[in-house]
């Protein structure tokens, strides 16, 4: 009887040894843990987990790894998630953060969104099929989309910049499909770059020089950390601008047309919980959201001496009065 006592009383430890500890998502995120955009994003994010079943420090654990806008640093914190044996990477801030966690393991599985081509840029061998450790979203890239929505508001604007990060790999691809609208349209694209807090301000003394009317600004972790200073700018040098987000509008920006990222975060969630419940990337097509979202603020328009015409207004998704 001893015996079968010992055997009952040490039964319940080895059942707990045998169970498979609390699954652990690496996130690894190029923005800073301020930014209030990458926060709205992850909330989305987990909200998708729990639809897919999974609750943050119930069922599974996150561990984040921010790069604080230094796309630089992200390689290093690739390799200590993959170090930490997480169980999924869900990549933060577009291609940066996913080809940094393509380079660092074959094996982890991937969770990325992306405005460059994933199959051109070498994340996934196709959308159907991705064929490797990562699956994602592939989304639209906006930015000639941008320069029409400028030219229906400002149909004087003939000198239209746009802002780009040099150091961002989109860059070139943003500059070259502005240039095909704006020639569209009949005007010149002048283009102007910062890829530092410093070159800002002067980036926007450049646009005086080039008696720009118009400016689109791209998305970019450095533009979106520096919001709210480029939001002013724009608005003390007198110039029309669109950018990627809605937060940019509420800030007080005057157009924004972009991908509901919200949602794109959502089911970036999704797709996490299904390869936690055993699916395989290379089995998980790379979406293509379709979402995407017009937003005018009104106010900031009036003080441009701007009026939105009412066809777009009656697309618009969102108009801030």
């Amino acid at each position: 009887m001893l015996i079968l006592a010992a055997a009952a009383a040490t039964r319940p430890l080895a059942v707990r040894a045998q169970q498979k500890p609390m699954p652990v998502i690496g996130v690894l995120a190029v923005a800073s843990v301020e930014n209030a955009g990458a926060q709205l994003m992850l909330t989305a994010f987990r909200e998708g987990l729990g639809e897919a079943g999974y609750f943050e420090g119930r069922n599974i654990a996150i561990e984040y790894r921010w790069a604080e806008d230094h796309v630089d640093q992200l390689p290093a914190l690739a390799a200590d998630l993959v170090n930490r044996r997480v169980d999924v990477i869900m990549a933060e801030g577009g291609y940066p953060s996913a080809i940094a966690a393509k380079q660092a393991t074959s094996r982890i599985p991937v969770v990325f969104h992306t405005s460059n081509n994933p199959v051109a840029s070498g994340l996934v061998a196709s959308l159907a099929r991705p064929g490797g450790n990562l699956t994602g979203f592939s989304l639209h890239s906006l930015v000639g989309k941008g320069v029409e929505l400028l030219s229906e508001l400002v149909p004087q604007a003939k000198a239209i910049a746009i802002l780009v990060n040099p150091d961002d790999p989109s860059a070139n691809d943003d500059i070259t499909e502005a240039q095909e609208a704006a020639r569209a349209k009949g005007g010149q694209l002048h283009v102007v770059k910062a890829s530092n807090d410093g070159e800002i301000g002067p980036a926007f003394a450049t646009l005086d020089q080039l008696r720009a009317n118009a400016l689109v600004v791209t998305g970019n972790p450095l533009f979106s950390r520096r919001r709210s200073e480029i939001v002013a700018l724009a608005s003390g040098h007198a110039i029309p601008a669109i950018y990627v987000g809605p937060l940019w509008v509420r800030a007080g920006g005057l157009l924004s047309y972009a991908t509901d990222l919200a949602s794109v975060y959502r089911l970036k969630g999704i797709y996490t919980g299904r390869i936690l419940r055993g699916e395989k990337p290379a089995d998980l097509p790379v979406q293509q959201p379709t979402k995407i979202e017009l937003i005018i603020n009104l106010k900031t328009a009036k003080a441009l001496g701007l009026t939105a015409p009412p066809s777009m207004l009656m697309r618009a998704d969102e108009v801030i009065e």
